[in-house]
């Protein structure tokens, strides 16, 4: 009787916190997301040699990880909308988190920004002496591409749009901007996809075919993600999720939305306009 009396008394003690901070509770999700990204990662490499089941265990990683990410960040929607454990400090920390993630995206993206450049300034005998390479078509950068930049940032305008609406009380105006967002996002999808289809060379067709898609190919994954991310945000607006104090997922989302945004401006100057 004496131990669960102090159990309880324990229970209670760590119930009472006197700082603002969030002391998270055990969770399973970071093991099963990390058992679930090493078997993707296996899959994958045993699909593209040709082992028996590396198929089957690359679509197992994949589900895997798409599940953890649902159940992972439900459990933070929990506890920032409804337990209240996001206090200011921790809305903090969650900004500066998120800045330096963008940080890190910076420097994957530079990576293939640096690939190209080095390739077009000093272009090899094997290529012909010039970049783009000699006898390579070339995407017009003032048709898809210059289209799809006007879609983005307008896209850009309508996130910002509902961001402020949503500060200034405007609940109407803040659905009404997300929609348009992301149906500006689905639709530089679809273009993207068209000229990927169209498009008269491949990834195989030189440095100029593998840096092209491997900087737009992974652009438009992050356009993907961050539409798939503002979905989210239109989804849990719509259900009052966010106020005007509280509202850390959204502006997360505008972050990310406004340097996939700048991102592409960088992409359709270098690699579509300076680079035909």
């Amino acid at each position: 009787m004496n131990n669960k009396l102090n159990k309880n008394k324990f229970l209670n003690f760590n119930r009472s916190q006197h700082h603002s901070f969030h002391l998270v509770d055990p969770s399973p999700w970071p093991l099963i997301t990390g058992i679930s990204a090493l078997t993707m990662t296996n899959g994958g490499v045993s699909y593209m040699h040709g082992y028996i089941g590396g198929g089957t265990l690359l679509i197992s990683g994949i589900f895997g990880v798409l599940l953890c990410m649902l159940v992972w960040w439900r459990d933070v929607i929990r506890e920032g909308t409804f337990e209240g454990q996001h206090t200011q400090i921790v809305q903090k920390g969650l900004k500066m988190g998120m800045i330096l993630f963008i940080v890190s995206e910076i420097m994957f993206f530079f990576g293939f920004f640096w690939a190209f450049f080095h390739s077009s300034f000093g272009p090899t005998h094997e290529i012909g002496g010039v970049f783009p390479p000699a006898g390579l078509e070339i995407l017009n950068p003032w048709e898809i591409p210059l289209l799809n930049t006007l879609i983005l940032l307008t896209s850009g305008a309508t996130c910002t749009w509902a961001h402020d609406a949503l500060i200034a009380g405007d609940r109407f105006g803040g659905l009404v901007g997300l929609i348009s967002t992301v149906f500006l996002g689905i639709w530089f999808t679809l273009l993207q996809v068209y000229e990927y289809l169209h498009a008269p060379f491949t990834m195989s067709d030189g440095i100029y075919g593998s840096t092209f898609f491997m900087a737009t190919g992974f652009h438009g994954f992050h356009v993907l993600i961050g539409t798939t991310f503002l979905i989210v945000c239109l989804i849990r607006h719509y259900y009052h999720h966010f106020t005007r104090e509280h509202h850390f997922g959204f502006e997360a989302a505008v972050f990310y939305w406004h340097f996939v945004d700048v991102v592409w401006l960088f992409l359709f100057v270098s690699i579509y306009w300076w680079g035909s």
